[in-house]
């Protein structure tokens, strides 16, 4: 699925509600790493702490956030929590007011380390 609409990340949902997040790099380290078939359930390899923001958010306040949590990428949340999307920092950047707020998160994200270089996952 990833392959076919050329993304590297989607989101596990249940009943519209966000439960978790695989990524190509899930699939890679958590997967086929570990010498999982392609049998294996996302749901043993998808990271469950899943980092968002609301869709009436501040694109600045965003980006910061995405810096200090060293994400490229979101899940965009109604207030009551329903996934209604994807924001990613290149989405933030299509915006000349952006350019900033992107090139501050980028330096941000760039930082050896970061709390989800090995986040919490099923698998565990």
């Amino acid at each position: 699925m990833m392959a076919a609409i050329d993304v590297g990340l989607l989101p596990v949902v249940e009943q519209e509600r966000p439960v978790g997040m695989v990524t190509d790099r899930d699939i890679a380290v958590r997967a086929i790493a570990e010498g999982k078939g392609p049998a294996t359930l996302v749901e043993q390899v998808m990271t469950l702490d899943v980092k968002y923001c609301f869709e009436d958010e501040d694109t600045g306040h965003i980006a910061r956030n995405m810096a200090e949590q060293q994400l490229r990428r979101l899940p965009v949340l109604s207030r009551d929590k329903r996934l209604v999307g994807i924001l990613s920092l290149a989405d933030i950047a299509q915006f000349e007011a952006g350019i900033r707020e992107v090139g501050s998160a980028y330096r941000g994200i760039a930082q050896p380390g970061g709390a989800h270089n090995t986040g919490e996952y099923a698998g565990e």
